[in-house]
């Protein structure tokens, strides 16, 4: 009797350890019993045993209970065609038009800087100076030698009196008076070209003072005092602060495409739209190393958020066409390809089917979908890691 106490005991729902708790309390206490007692309490634990077993065995669902819906709820959007813009992002540098980069005209080293970099200076305003010692002295040279000449043409001068007023008065020859008048001529010639001369070299001495050619402010000074610098080396930049100009490079295979005023976007790392503008320049040749077409738009810059010689992407708007447009949540990756859920009728029900999609850039929060699914279809757009293919789902509140 025990053991088939034990062998209906082993059922799922019932844990074995407590009935044979009950069992070993039951051994034990049937020694005390007589015959009689133990069969009577044997049949009647038996059948509350039983009875007890064919409820919780049974596997039916309670008195009032509802059977369970099969189908996923889900949320469901309705693929949409949206206009979209054909663009391509581009890698820019901005260039200020009022920008001035500093260098010297002559040769030299620096014994003194007036200004600091951030400082507003005007045009004229000094910005550095360059030891003028040997330039002075060449000026001084120079002087001297138009002094000298000076004297070479008062005595020409007087030596042509002389000889006009001998050869009129038939004393001297024809010749002598020719030499006076050529003499005369050379030293007036000689004079000239010093003078010419002295006033290059003190303007070459007015370049060994580097002043500011534009108003604006100063950038980054590389030099300092004691360097020694060429008509090649930058001194510092003076920056007006104002438009800028996005230089963009675009591939040969499109300068076909390209338009003057055509649409240009500013964007920044988050991909927002920062500034708005419109081509203004293309330039007619290609650069040979390359192959790309510069292409110039102006930029706007009242906040100063741009810098000149940064680096910007630039989104170049082609033109504008409808496409499909499904949320990012409802599209999944497995081994490079893309999927989404889409739920289709079925015999009266909705079925999830998943569907491969090739799709484009990202617009916002949504997937451009280049291929895969059409304009209507509803697509999964929660609860996509409980389906599988072929699981009914049922739509949520608030699905469109």
């Amino acid at each position: 009797m025990v053991r088939i106490i034990e062998a209906s005991l082993a059922c799922k729902h019932w844990p074995l350890e407590t009935p044979r708790g009950s069992l070993q309390k039951m051994r034990k206490g049937s020694f005390r019993l007589g015959f009689a007692a133990r069969a009577y309490s044997a049949t009647l634990l038996v059948a509350v045993t039983l009875a007890a077993l064919g409820v919780a065995c049974s596997g039916g669902p309670a008195k009032g209970a509802q059977p369970r819906d099969p189908a996923v709820p889900v949320k469901i959007a309705v693929a949409r065609a949206v206009p979209l813009s054909d663009t391509t992002e581009y890698v820019a540098t901005l260039k200020s038009r009022d920008s001035a980069v500093i260098m010297p005209q002559v040769e030299g080293y620096i014994t003194q800087i007036y200004v600091h970099s951030g400082d507003h200076v005007s045009p004229t305003t000094p910005i550095m100076q360059i030891d003028p010692s040997k330039q002075e002295a060449t000026v001084r040279s120079q002087e001297d030698a138009h002094a000298a000449q000076a004297a070479n043409l008062q005595y020409a001068q007087q030596q042509y009196e002389r000889i006009s007023k001998l050869y009129e008065a038939g004393v001297t020859s024809k010749q002598e008076f020719d030499q006076a008048k050529t003499s005369l001529d050379s030293a007036q010639a000689q004079l000239r070209s010093l003078e010419a001369q002295v006033r290059e070299q003190k303007v070459q001495l007015h370049y060994y003072k580097v002043v500011s050619q534009t108003s604006g402010i100063v950038g980054d000074i590389p030099v300092r005092v004691g360097d020694r610098v060429t008509n090649t080396t930058v001194l510092t930049t003076v920056d007006k602060p104002g438009s800028l100009e996005a230089y963009i490079y675009v591939p040969v295979e499109r300068s076909t495409q390209l338009r003057m005023s055509m649409p240009v976007q500013i964007v920044d790392g988050a991909g927002n739209v920062t500034a708005d503008s419109r081509i203004s320049f293309i330039s007619p040749q290609v650069d040979s190393t390359t192959q790309t077409l510069l292409v110039k738009a102006t930029i706007a810059n009242h906040q100063d958020k741009l810098r000149n010689a940064q680096f910007i992407r630039a989104r170049v708007v082609w033109g504008m066409h409808e496409g499909l447009v499904v949320p990012v949540l409802a599209v999944s990756r497995v081994g490079g390809q893309y999927f989404t859920f889409v739920a289709e009728d079925q015999n009266g029900k909705l079925v999830a089917h998943q569907k491969p999609l090739r799709v484009g850039d990202m617009v916002g929060n949504d997937y451009v979908v280049l291929d895969g699914i059409k304009s209507g279809d509803k697509i999964i757009v929660s609860g996509t890691q409980f389906l599988v293919d072929g699981t009914a789902v049922s739509p949520q509140e608030g699905s469109s």
